[in-house]
């Protein structure tokens, strides 16, 4: 069943590209006499480039984390931001082998310090609490949407029997 449907999904993307392939490419706007300005996007609404002092959070994820003690105590695992686009904690993997079995725990995003790498190692962040600490930590739990009820269908009819219909027991 699985490779019958892996097969079919497989045959209408690959249809459905051949048909986007062959579609005409659509005309050109009559008004090509709008000035070549507007059409490009001004400095301040785009990025060019990745600043020494930025992080991508590609590259963010996986740094390491060291203790009050200087020992590592876990890596981010994911980033947790506000809608405004702030970060507001760091979601890190603490304990575990390769990363299975890990906890993980959400700490604010202010109580890291970035440590510079020296000698072409990379930067790690520092925390003022140890292993012990966020192993004893509470849980971070990401948010799941609550789930539409489950509804059973009704019978044809509303479902309602009428009260002299004889009984199918």
């Amino acid at each position: 069943m699985t490779k019958t449907l892996l097969a079919l999904a497989t045959a209408s993307t690959l249809t459905l590209s051949m048909a986007m392939a062959q579609s005409p490419t659509p005309p050109a706007p009559a008004d090509t006499a709008a000035p070549k300005a507007s059409m490009a996007a001004d400095s301040d609404s785009v990025i060019a480039a990745q600043k020494p002092d930025e992080w991508l959070a590609t590259k963010f994820r996986g740094t390491s984390v060291l203790g009050s003690d200087g020992a590592k105590i876990g890596s981010v695992d994911d980033i947790l931001f506000e809608r405004n686009g702030s970060i507001k904690a760091l979601v890190i993997g603490v304990g575990g082998f390769l990363g299975i079995g890990a906890k993980e725990v959400a700490i604010p995003f202010k109580q890291f310090q970035v440590v510079s790498g020296s000698d072409g190692k990379a930067d790690v962040l520092t925390l003022w609490m140890t292993k012990d600490q966020l192993a004893a930590a509470q849980d971070f739990k990401p948010y799941e949407p609550p789930r539409p009820a489950a509804t059973t269908p009704r019978p044809a009819g509303g479902g309602m029997r009428s009260p002299m219909a004889p009984s199918s027991r």
